[in-house]
């Protein structure tokens, strides 16, 4: 039966395993919900078995699925990289690269200059940036092919993902309204943010939110969270005195807001954002961008690898 099976039934199954919704998988695959329902009844079909439990309300992995994707997701991966590096040898580097983005502080103070050294030496290859948004997981953009690589704040600790270039490394601030009591102070240490709430996304790896919001401060305090859907009702919350924001120094050049100052946190190291991309995947058009990126900021010697840069490519 193997040899009946087709790739695109492969993607729509890998799609519909990340979304678990017919719909959205359609709308990312720009095909129908009928072509969804066609190709997993084909390929249940073809495995022996169901690979999703569905009803009206829900859709869910069976154990069968989720060993299919285990096995699954990795080998497609490899093949579409291999695909990918067999067009861009034959063809030297060209078409598109998508840069995943959130913010625009996540890119650094440098990418302007990287883009234009990519684009002198790759006059063929376009460099486009694809807003990532806050509502998923932003490693999932590069998991499921819809960006190549992606400009994220650090750390990010997965076996299946490389660390490329570091983008920034900028000091800690907190935002506070600007009749919050600590707006008037020239630094404050991060225990001193008492009982204000603090923001979370929740769809975030934990790893990351915890080394950008620590949920504990050096005395021990929990600090409280609150669930952040977009930087704007975050700063309109911050605006308002309903939570504080650590953050970083760069913030405000961003997103600004007339109510909202920073106060610099004098016990929280900086932050860094860097480059990161599938490791399986190694495509020539991630691998030249990442060169250029490091060739520009080999001019920054406040930009190269930290200590905790474990994950990160040599």
């Amino acid at each position: 039966m193997w040899e009946t099976v087709e790739l695109r039934e492969l993607e729509i199954f890998l799609v519909l395993a990340d979304e678990l919704h017919f719909g959205r998988t359609a709308e990312r695959l720009y095909i129908s919900q009928s072509r969804v329902s066609q190709a997993v009844k084909t390929l249940e079909s073809r495995v022996g078995g169901p690979l999703f439990e569905r009803t009206s309300r829900h859709v869910r992995l069976t154990a069968l699925g989720e060993s299919m994707r285990a096995e699954v997701a990795p080998a497609y991966d490899q093949l579409r990289g291999a695909f990918q590096r067999a067009r861009e040898r034959a063809t030297g580097i060209t078409g598109t690269l998508r840069v995943g983005i959130y913010t625009p502080l996540n890119a650094g103070p440098h990418i302007t200059a990287i883009v234009r050294a990519f684009n002198a030496r790759h006059p063929a290859c376009d460099v486009t940036f694809v807003h990532t948004g806050l509502d998923e997981n932003p490693l999932s953009w590069l998991r499921t092919g819809r960006v190549d690589v992606l400009a994220t704040r650090l750390p990010v600790d997965q076996p299946d993902i490389t660390v490329g270039p570091v983008l920034s490394r900028e000091p800690r601030v907190l935002l506070v309204s600007r009749d919050d009591p600590l707006a008037g102070r020239a630094a404050i240490d991060y225990d001193e943010i008492g009982d204000r709430p603090v923001s979370d996304l929740p769809n975030f790896p934990r790893e990351l939110m915890d080394a950008y919001i620590p949920p504990v401060t050096a005395s021990g305090r929990r600090l409280r969270r609150v669930v952040s859907r977009t930087t704007e009702e975050a700063m309109m919350r911050v605006a308002v005195g309903g939570q504080v924001h650590p953050t970083v120094s760069g913030w405000l050049d961003h997103h600004p807001h007339p109510q909202v100052v920073a106060i610099p946190i004098r016990d929280l190291p900086p932050s860094e954002t860097g480059l990161a991309w599938l490791t399986a995947v190694r495509s020539p058009r991630v691998q030249a961008f990442a060169a250029a990126a490091a060739e520009v900021l080999a001019g920054h010697p406040g930009l190269q690898p930290g200590p905790a840069a474990s994950n990160r490519e040599p």
